[in-house]
């Protein structure tokens, strides 16, 4: 069965986000405000899809600048030298999405959770494709490294990453 449909994102109504532990108390949301996303598939069947996303790292926003000024910095993304995150799927089951995630200059596979929501039509005519899609990363595994410990001896930033990933997809004509 060969994947001859063409889905790209639809950037109005999709996240990309991720939580972060902070001194292990509070949760820090961090955005990707840049990121494009296309798939191929079998017709309206999503199963094994070929998925691509791709995010610029300097478009990361936490609500707060000083942190996303270190966030783009070498401590983490380094967006001058990796100006983009990727993301290529190798299988999708309908549950799980596996592929190969590259932060900075670190190619891991990864398996995410994903909730396909389904197919619909928009008043517009457009036919839209829903997903939810969890996970979580060791961010050390991809070189971001930093680490700072508190006067008592908490952690400041979390290694653990949840990743909450809310995609529209757009079939194309």
């Amino acid at each position: 069965m060969e994947n001859n449909t063409n889905w790209s994102i639809d950037n109005a109504h999709s996240e990309i986000s991720f939580k972060v532990k902070h001194m292990m108390i509070s949760t820090v949301t961090g955005y990707f405000e840049d990121f494009e996303a296309t798939a191929k598939t079998n017709g309206d069947n999503f199963n094994n899809a070929v998925i691509d996303f791709s995010a610029k790292t300097a478009s990361i926003n936490t609500k707060n600048k000083d942190r996303d000024a270190h966030l783009k910095s070498d401590d983490f993304f380094n967006s001058e030298k990796f100006p983009e995150m990727k993301f290529v799927s190798k299988s999708f089951d309908g549950e799980h999405l596996t592929g190969d995630l590259t932060i900075r200059d670190v190619t891991k596979e990864i398996t995410l959770n994903a909730d396909f929501n389904g197919v619909a039509v928009d008043p517009y005519g457009q036919t839209k494709a829903g997903f939810e899609i969890t996970g979580q990363l060791n961010r050390k595994d991809f070189n971001l490294t930093w680490s700072a410990v508190t006067e008592a001896g908490s952690i400041v930033v979390s290694d653990k990453v949840k990743l909450v990933i809310d995609v529209q997809f757009a079939k194309q004509a």
